[in-house]
């Protein structure tokens, strides 16, 4: 976290990430904590719908998130094409187990490991193999090839589930809403496709080029993970590869504004796009509407016994839209930060204006 100069900075018990900022077994601990958050109001918000949910009302109308996205995975349809719920149960449990797996990493993390993995002891007895494997993920800002091993293995991770995502559609099948059933999709590699649709994404209405999009992702990121993984830092460190800016604050920035991105481009996607987001399950298309700020509005009046007035889709873009304003904001006010701007200095500066108002007046 910024110090600006500080070798001794107190922070509040709000600014959580100043306490794991040179400790990497609790950095690690946070993010492995935070996903079991994550997994537990999946499994928890799934069983919340399930359990509310009415089956003589259309599911777009009825306030849910967990139970159309996972229709629309072709999860809870019977052979038939009915939709009977099958499976859900089973998934929602599955992350709550998962959530718990999760919260007990965090805590090893958190209590019982070395506060830095390269100091790792604990379960694990120094000079091991394993003690020494741990020790390669320490976090050190000024060095690049440890921060591109680290960089590599996130990438693998995220080919490996644009890989499951493919398979599954091609093994198991997704729900196409021109057909209103389940059907096994095969992706569609067509480089020429996947670029053009850089441009048009939001039209898309072929599952069949929504998938060979993953699956190029997928040979992409993996690539990209293998080649950081096996390769050092090529050429002079500079500070355009991150040479004295590298830090907790900008690492915090960059996720910021990734995450915020990928926030108001789902907002978008859901608002307007019916082949990933079906209407049968999301409600109708939404129209862009301005008030005091820009939101997404319903273009059909609610349905008669819908419990929240709006359809799924419409709040569903709304929170995204606002989350990834917001976002953006964050990385903004770090990203700054990293670059070593002190804000409090603006404060000082309205200060000193009132103070030479003061004076003037006087």
């Amino acid at each position: 976290m910024q110090s600006y100069g500080n070798p001794n900075p107190t922070y509040g018990w709000w600014v959580g990430n100043s306490v794991v900022t040179d400790k990497s077994s609790r950095f690690i601990g946070s993010h492995v904590a935070h996903t079991g958050l994550i997994a537990f109001n999946a499994g928890a918000i799934t069983l919340f719908e399930l359990a509310r949910f009415d089956p003589s009302l259309p599911m777009g109308h009825q306030g849910l998130i967990f139970l159309p996205h996972l229709a629309s995975l072709g999860v809870g349809f019977d052979q038939a094409g009915a939709w009977t719920g099958y499976g859900v149960t089973f998934i929602a449990v599955f992350h709550l187990i998962c959530s718990m797996v999760y919260a007990g990493a965090g805590l090893l993390h958190s209590l019982i490991f070395s506060e830095d993995t390269q100091n790792s002891s604990g379960l694990f007895a120094e000079g091991r193999p394993e003690h020494r494997q741990a020790a390669r993920y320490k976090l050190e800002w000024d060095n690049p090839d440890n921060q591109t091993f680290i960089l590599g293995h996130h990438l693998v991770f995220l080919g490996v589930a644009c890989i499951w995502f493919v398979e599954w559609a091609r093994v198991h099948g997704i729900y196409d809403p021109a057909l209103g059933a389940v059907r096994q999709v095969n992706y569609n590699l067509d480089l020429t496709q996947i670029w053009n649709h850089q441009f048009d994404f939001l039209s898309i209405d072929s599952l069949e080029d929504v998938m060979g999009g993953h699956a190029f992702l997928a040979f992409f990121e993996i690539g990209g993970g293998a080649f950081h993984i096996a390769t050092k830092q090529i050429g002079e460190y500079t500070e355009f590869k991150g040479s004295k800016v590298l830090s907790a604050e900008a690492i915090l920035s960059w996720s910021l504004a990734g995450i915020g991105w990928m926030a108001i481009v789902a907002a978008f996607w859901c608002a307007t796009n019916t082949t990933v987001y079906p209407v049968d399950f999301f409600g109708e298309t939404l129209s862009l509407k301005f008030g005091i700020s820009p939101y997404w509005a319903d273009t059909i009046p609610p349905i008669d016994g819908a419990p929240l007035g709006h359809t799924n889709r419409a709040w569903l873009a709304n929170v995204h839209y606002y989350l990834g304003f917001f976002f953006i904001q964050g990385h903004l006010w770090h990203a700054i930060r990293a670059l070593g701007f002190d804000f409090k200095r603006v404060l000082n500066a309205v200060a000193n204006l009132d103070n030479t108002s003061i004076s003037l007046q006087d």
